[in-house]
């Protein structure tokens, strides 16, 4: 039977796509290329997984609002990045959770949209 196999990619709308694509290269280290987009290459030296979950309609996980998605980046240096992006003036959620899963922390992109930063367990 045929089956997927893993995620091929995350799709969204946007306002400004140019101006997001910058906000995110600046802040979160993307490397936007010129068809203005992301590409992330497997890479058996960094720890981590893809996950693909639904959560329930009612969720708050994915804070206030209507966002009906939550993009979840892998992040090298969680303590680091989140003092790098309130010092940038972004907006940064004050709750850090810890688990056996590792380190988790959540901002806010320039368009409202709920991001989650996970720090794989060492």
């Amino acid at each position: 039977m045929a089956k997927v196999t893993g995620l091929g990619g995350i799709f969204f709308k946007s306002r400004d796509p140019a101006a997001l694509s910058a906000w995110y290269a600046q802040h979160l280290g993307l490397n936007v290329e010129e068809w203005g987009g992301v590409r992330f290459d497997e890479d058996a030296q960094r720890p981590g997984y893809t996950l693909w979950s639904p959560f329930a309609a009612d969720t708050d996980y994915f804070g206030p609002g209507t966002q009906t998605c939550m993009i979840n980046f892998r992040v090298d240096d969680l303590d680091a990045l989140l003092a790098q992006l309130r010092t940038a003036g972004v907006e940064v959620d004050e709750r850090v959770e810890q688990s056996e899963f590792g380190r988790f922390g959540w901002v806010v992109d320039p368009e409202g949209t709920r991001i989650e930063l996970w720090q794989p367990p060492a």
